[in-house]
């Protein structure tokens, strides 16, 4: 890698420029648009001038005074110099979270792009997410990061073929494939996120509801015209977390989203992994005073010699992002590491990580994108300058997942 110095910055040597796919911003009311120029970088709705004629934020008001919770992030704008809070599938409305443009000198009174979200996700973006606009924010906000992927399928320790179960935009199979993995087919409900799939990830994804005997059985003929037995085998599934995530108002064993990975195990029994790596929310962890999550392990426990629980924050993971996952891990080979895999930054002070280095900022991550008005698609706007930091060099791919890892770290 040849990087050169520039007024202290890293600029990658070489750099090229080409189409910045899905760089478009949301339409904003006049509403939120006052909203917006009023709250400053970090900022929140306590900036929110009082003569702004917003009953949702009188309502918040109200309930902060009461001590019903700080609503921290509600109405929030990024700090430039901090990694974002987690990506969520409300990223293009201002008051669902900390969602508004780092860039107040510069206007850009905004809620982030799709391409800044795929970013801060750790999506390249050369990755061209399909389907409507409601979507791809739907996509990109309920995706595994793929960098967080890649390095828990490295710390794995085998190399082999995977089975992409409720595959989504594809970050766990992006992930993996990034660490050698082979994909043999997929499996997605929704037939716009499959078709980014297809796009990006591999071609042979099936399309329908894994309930369905029908779908069941197109995945088990898919394998098994592809499947290389001399390899290892990992199944990769991260059920639909809606029904799990403290985001939501039902996280009750009566939502049947939250039992559809009894039709991951089905699979399971049937393709008998080497390895399978199950991902969730951590609303898992405390669902019914824990007892969903015991049955789960109970479940997963019967088709792994072992189970192996992981709690990931992404910004350990010099990702730009703030987002917590669990991960389970069936080993059937005794090569899975019981510990996770390595911190490689810290957003602590403690004595324990202080010699790692903090994440990617969002600055870090974004400021090579053009800059956007609320509505305006800048596709074809260009970069901004060259890569001034390794992620950024990352998201052009100009280097690998293995050398942005190893640029960070040394």
């Amino acid at each position: 890698m040849r990087f050169q110095k520039s007024r202290g910055l890293l600029i990658l040597a070489g750099a090229t420029f080409m189409r910045i796919e899905n760089h478009y911003a949301a339409n904003l009311s006049e509403l939120d648009l006052r909203i917006c120029r009023s709250v400053p970088p970090g900022g929140n709705w306590k900036d929110i001038p009082e003569d702004i004629p917003s009953e949702r934020i009188k309502n918040i008001r109200i309930s902060f005074a009461k001590g019903e919770g700080s609503r921290s992030t509600y109405y929030g704008r990024l700090h430039p110099n901090r990694p974002s809070y987690t990506i969520n599938t409300y990223f293009t409305r201002p008051g669902n979270g900390c969602h508004i443009h780092y860039d107040y000198s510069g206007a850009q009174h905004r809620t982030l792009s799709h391409r800044e979200a795929a970013r801060l996700q750790s999506f390249p973006d050369n990755f061209l997410f399909k389907g409507n606009k409601g979507s791809v924010t739907t996509q990109i906000g309920n995706a595994v990061p793929p960098l967080l992927a890649f390095q828990v399928a490295r710390h794995l320790n085998i190399v082999g073929q995977a089975v992409d179960l409720f595959a989504g935009a594809g970050g766990l199979g992006l992930g993996f494939g990034w660490a050698g993995w082979t994909t043999l087919v997929g499996n997605e409900l929704e037939a716009s996120f499959a078709e980014t799939y297809r796009t990006n990830v591999h071609s042979s994804i099936v399309v329908g509801d894994i309930t369905d005997d029908s779908v069941k059985n197109q995945i088990l003929k898919e394998v098994k015209g592809a499947r290389n037995k001399d390899l290892p085998l990992c199944v990769l599934g991260g059920p639909p977390c809606q029904g799990f995530s403290t985001a939501g108002n039902k996280r009750s064993m009566d939502d049947e989203r939250n039992w559809l990975f009894r039709d991951y195990c089905g699979l399971l029994a049937v393709l008998k992994p080497d390895v399978f790596v199950f991902e969730n929310v951590t609303g898992l962890l405390s669902m019914e005073g824990g007892r969903v999550f015991e049955m789960v392990k109970d479940e997963l426990s019967k088709h792994a010699k072992r189970l192996i629980v992981w709690k990931l924050h992404s910004e350990n993971y010099v990702i730009p992002q703030r987002r917590t996952r669990v991960i389970i891990v069936g080993d059937n080979t005794g090569k899975v590491p019981e510990s996770p895999p390595p911190m490689l930054s810290s957003l602590s002070a403690s004595d324990l990580v202080s010699d790692l280095p903090r994440p990617p900022s969002v600055k870090d991550a974004l400021d090579d994108l053009p800059a956007l008005l609320p509505g305006q698609d800048g596709g074809d706007l260009g970069y901004r300058h060259r890569a001034m930091t390794p992620y950024q060099a990352f998201m052009r791919g100009e280097i690998t997942a293995a050398q942005y890892l190893a640029e960070v770290t040394r």
